[in-house]
């Protein structure tokens, strides 16, 4: 992980020096940018960078409209973005997560806790995208290393988080998950959103999915499980 590159976007330059600081100490390598064209320009480049840190208030282009072109490149959709910004509403952070942001934190944040928010991503980047194999589970097909599903071999568009959340499921076929879990391994260490979030997603999951939505089921008072029909 010491030589992951960070993209750090945020229009607060002395913001940017203490983050990039920081992140050197800790043996990363750091690029930075202080609007959106910038960052555009330096993510249109090879290699990508391994994270981007976005804030969301950028002088001319929205972070949540850089990080929703990130999410339907397919160059760049499974690239970990965490958000940064002053919005601490839920609404904010349940729409960053819903457009595909890998975690969200509230200025202002603790360095430290930002630090081990960073390695979650990136330990979890990595252990996603070991597998490259394709799953078939009945009438549902996924390619875990493309990150795509089909459904009677018709192609479902799944959000990043979408995707993460279905694997999640999957790769613990069978066993309850309750929603406490899902919000710390699907949305990150310590995300602060409610598990009305997991239920809300659940549900657009299963829609998405049709006719292989019964596959997750409701335990109620408990969680949720995939299971496949018998």
């Amino acid at each position: 992980m010491e030589s992951c590159t960070i993209l750090i976007v945020d229009d607060e330059p002395d913001l940017v020096d203490a983050l990039r600081f920081r992140l050197e100490q800790e043996g990363y390598r750091t690029l930075s940018a202080h609007d959106g064209a910038t960052a555009q320009e330096l993510l249109s480049r090879q290699p990508l960078p391994d994270l981007v840190l976005l804030d969301l208030m950028l002088p001319d282009i929205s972070g949540t409209e850089i990080c929703r072109q990130l999410r339907m490149s397919e160059r760049t959709r499974s690239l970990p973005v965490m958000m940064v910004s002053a919005r601490s509403d839920e609404i904010d952070r349940v729409v960053g997560f819903e457009i595909g942001a890998d975690d969200y934190v509230v200025k202002p944040f603790s360095t430290r806790e930002l630090l081990l928010r960073i390695k979650a991503i990136l330990r979890r980047r990595t252990s996603e995208s070991s597998p490259t194999e394709e799953r078939l589970l009945d009438r549902l097909r996924i390619d875990f290393g493309g990150h795509q599903v089909w459904v009677d071999d018709n192609r479902v568009s799944l959000t990043a988080l979408e995707f993460r959340l279905l694997s999640t499921l999957v790769a613990r076929q069978g066993r309850v998950q309750t929603r406490d879990t899902l919000l710390s391994d699907v949305w990150g260490v310590r995300v602060d959103v409610t598990t009305r979030t997991v239920d809300t997603h659940v549900q657009r999951l299963r829609k998405k999915l049709g006719e292989a939505g019964h596959y997750i089921e409701t335990l109620r008072g408990v969680g949720y499980r995939f299971q496949l029909s018998t």
